[in-house]
């Protein structure tokens, strides 16, 4: 089995490049997007703690089978521990064999940047060239270069109220040619915005917009609120804008729809790729992305991940299943 560590997807994303990565992902989601019928699909399995979540995210298809294990814990960088936590497997669904064991935490941020800007490619207008982040925490940079993508992206504006979040922001996203304009809270960051990215930590019920901060022609890609009892948003900035979700039977209890109702939703995400329904209409419609992350996200960023590391030889090859010439003599092993 191939086992794909922290350094090793680094080489992997250094070696092709991270905004042709991401794009190649985003390719590699529209497809499975696109065969969203054939996956055989669940809403994740959560255990709630006082202190954060621990979820198991599998799904399948003929073919592969994945799961991700992952925490969300908005307290650990206190303790020097990141927030988000993850690991993930892709087997053989004939047979059941693992093929590969990865890290998950880079995974995960770089499938939900390249998710969002996906659903961005439907739901934001075509010109848009300012981008705002309310929360420059660890998704920030990925969010702002999977989006950078798809649209010309000029203009980053962001706050965060961490002022040590927003340097580490500014410091990381020098290298690149982006106007950084820092705000001094979310009224001001979102002011002449195209694309408004929540993504705050804390799991609790905030109101980071309201309908006093929300311009025609907006689109909100939100984020954070992504557990039962966290959400980001005015229930009426959802209430009156064109609502787009991944997985309805998951999305209810975790996304900012659970403040509604499922009634408020205009569709799934796969029907937009399939074109079965229309995405953004007019330059004034606000729009929606309804984001908790789902299963199939981290079934693309495997497979993708797999697939590369075969490609440039990365990686290393571990024994840990059985590898005996009878297979049915597992006591054998111990002699």
């Amino acid at each position: 089995m191939l086992v794909i560590d922290i350094n090793n997807v680094k080489d992997i994303v250094k070696k092709a490049g991270m905004q042709s990565f991401l794009k190649e992902l985003i390719i590699q989601l529209k497809n499975d997007f696109l065969n969203w019928e054939e996956f055989e699909k669940v809403s994740r399995v959560a255990s709630h703690s006082a202190k954060g979540v621990i979820e198991l995210m599998p799904i399948s298809n003929k073919v592969f089978y994945s799961y991700k294990y992952v925490n969300g814990h908005p307290k650990n960088p206190i303790l020097n521990k990141p927030t988000v936590m993850a690991m993930g497997a892709l087997s053989h669904v004939d047979t059941g064999e693992p093929l590969c064991l990865s890290e998950m935490t880079i995974l995960t941020a770089l499938r939900t940047a390249a998710i969002s800007a996906l659903a961005g490619s439907y739901l934001a207008k075509k010109n848009s060239s300012v981008l705002t982040l309310v929360g420059t925490g660890a998704q920030s940079e990925f969010q702002s270069l999977a989006f950078a993508t798809q649209f010309n992206i000029k203009t980053i504006k962001y706050f965060d109220v961490d002022e040590c979040a927003m340097i580490k922001f500014e410091k990381n996203m020098s290298q690149y040619d982006f106007e950084l304009i820092r705000c001094k809270d979310s009224m001001q960051a979102v002011k002449n915005s195209d694309i408004i990215t929540t993504i705050t930590a804390d799991k609790t019920n905030q109101t980071i917009l309201t309908t006093n901060m929300i311009e025609k022609g907006v689109f909100i890609n939100g984020v954070g609120g992504d557990c039962p009892g966290k959400t980001e948003l005015q229930k009426e900035i959802v209430e009156n804008a064109k609502v787009v979700v991944e997985y309805l039977p998951q999305t209810i209890s975790e996304g900012e729809i659970q403040q509604t109702g499922a009634e408020v939703v205009y569709c799934e995400l796969y029907e937009l790729i399939k074109g079965e329904k229309k995405g953004r209409v007019n330059s004034d419609e606000i729009t929606l992305f309804d984001s908790v992350g789902f299963a199939l996200e981290d079934f693309s960023v495997l497979k993708l991940v797999y697939d590369l590391a075969q490609q440039y030889d990365i990686g290393k090859r571990i024994d840990l299943i059985p590898n005996q010439k009878d297979p049915k003599n597992l006591f054998g092993l111990l002699i």
